[in-house]
């Protein structure tokens, strides 16, 4: 068994971090105190404790525990635990069928659970690191609470690993090993707010290697100097970073949009996204501002599409920093927001006579193209008449 699985808590006075859960007053607790049936989804970042929580929720309400993986379990696995459910259904005794990375079952496979959830055969206690609003059925997720657990801090993952260097029995006291300041500050910050990361690690630093303290060239080494970091392209963090990223660039504030933009290149991501994003943000948020911000974006698309990675980044990085200090202005985007209200508002307004084409006879004698004149000196109604329908005659959409 690894460092991180050894020390797994068992207690909620063992258990770090999450205390807006798991306090007095946290729901959890609540929860536990009503012994009523509960459906759960616990919503956060990997090595926040999803798991560990609901193991020791099932030991404080002595519930028969079941926990699987949505991408090994099948159906066989799901039906022996409803099977137990029933049986214990009539014993009094509560199942905790647990599902780690519930994201990954299907429509199907979340359908099959709810009669379960309903009927109370199965108190469900689901995992999962993406948004439950976009990967667990409305069904499931309108019967369950979603509890939103946070990345541990790092005085909390301080915590784990001073207990890690110091308990002989589960830990690793018995190396009497010790650990720089500068070294534990780089293993925390490597590890991404994920306590089973950093245990690996350490358990690597203090196994591995013979010195009697842990440096930074150890953890440096172990890690290969770079985190992957949490970032995924189809997960919600993407867009996260991508809103921070354009927040930024709104707000001017150069260095952090350029931040943004390297953290999304390093994890890997389509350097033409970016682009393209700056392209929308030209228009949207500096617009007549800056009439030079569009063409610099759309040739900062075309020459990322030429050159390639790694100099497209140089080519990004110009951009940014153009787009973050240019001014900004949401003419644009205002004078098309009340376009459409006007649409919504007038949504069949006649458009004038004067405005309309005349390619027949017809037409022009019922009035169509009358008092329009287009010379070289003037093009437009006659007699100050409107372009705007009548009801919208002197509306105003645009503004400086």
């Amino acid at each position: 068994m690894n460092l991180a699985f050894r020390l797994r808590p068992t207690t909620f006075d063992e258990f770090v971090g999450q205390t807006h859960l798991t306090g007095q007053a946290g729901i959890v607790k609540k929860i536990i105190k009503s012994n009523a049936s509960f459906s759960l989804i616990f919503w956060g970042p990997p090595g926040s404790g999803k798991t560990t929580l609901a193991n020791i929720i099932a030991s404080e309400i002595n519930a028969d525990f079941h926990a699987i993986s949505a991408v090994e379990a099948g159906k066989a696995d799901l039906n022996k635990i409803i099977e137990a459910g029933k049986e214990n259904l009539n014993k009094s005794i509560k199942t905790i069928l647990f599902i780690d990375e519930i994201h990954r079952w299907n429509k199907t496979q979340q359908d099959a659970l709810l009669p379960y959830v309903e009927n109370g055969t199965l108190n469900l206690i689901g995992a999962t690191t993406e948004n439950p609003s976009f990967e667990v059925i409305s069904a499931l997720l309108s019967r369950s609470r979603v509890l939103v657990l946070q990345g541990l801090t790092f005085e909390e993952l301080e915590i784990i690993l001073d207990r890690a260097l110091k308990d002989k029995e589960k830990g690793l006291g018995r190396y009497k090993k010790k650990i720089s300041k500068n070294a534990k500050e780089l293993l925390i910050r490597f590890s991404g707010a994920d306590a089973r990361i950093m245990l690996n690690a350490l358990e690597i630093a203090v196994t591995s290697y013979n010195q009697a303290e842990i440096n930074e060239k150890i953890i440096e080494e172990i890690f290969q100097t770079k985190s992957a970091g949490l970032y995924d392209k189809k997960a919600e963090e993407h867009y996260n970073i991508i809103s921070a990223f354009i927040k930024s660039m709104r707000g001017s504030d150069t260095d952090a949009a350029l931040y943004y933009m390297a953290r999304m290149l390093e994890n890997g991501e389509d350097p033409k996204f970016i682009a393209r994003r700056m392209i929308i943000f030209a228009v949207e948020d500096i617009g007549m501002a800056d009439r030079g911000a569009l063409i610099q974006a759309d040739e900062a698309f075309e020459a990322v599409q030429k050159i390639g990675m790694p100099e497209a980044q140089l080519i990004l990085t110009y951009v940014v920093i153009y787009l973050s200090k240019a001014p900004k202005s949401r003419a644009v985007v205002n004078a098309l927001g009340k376009a459409k209200e006007a649409v919504y508002e007038f949504p069949n307004e006649p458009v004038p006579l004067h405005l309309r084409n005349a390619p027949t006879k017809l037409m022009k004698n019922l009035g169509y193209a009358k008092n329009y004149k287009w010379s070289q000196n003037y093009v437009g109604p006659k007699e100050n008449l409107p372009f705007l329908p009548k009801k919208l005659a002197g509306r105003k959409f645009y503004e400086k």
